[in-house]
């Protein structure tokens, strides 16, 4: 598909056809990474991926630790 480059205040967009975030599960709004490839002279865009579960799972021990400790972590912090 064929699209045009707008001027967006100082900046530069080029619109998303409405199948075509449907297609990539995006919204309006939803946070993307884009690649460029100057040799190629290509635009990659990718939906920003959800955080793996080793992630996850770290986020999650270190709100635990946090939970079970917070009164020492607070006392540690006004010494």
């Amino acid at each position: 598909m064929q699209q045009k480059v707008l001027r967006v205040g100082s900046s530069a967009a080029v619109t998303i056809p409405k199948r075509s975030l449907e297609d990539l599960g995006l919204k309006v709004g939803d946070e993307v990474n884009v690649h460029v490839d100057s040799t190629a002279k290509t635009v990659l865009v990718r939906p920003v991926s959800a955080l793996a579960a080793e992630d996850v799972e770290i986020a999650r021990l270190g709100l635990r630790f946090i939970q079970r400790y917070r009164k020492d972590i607070e006392a540690l912090a006004r010494k």
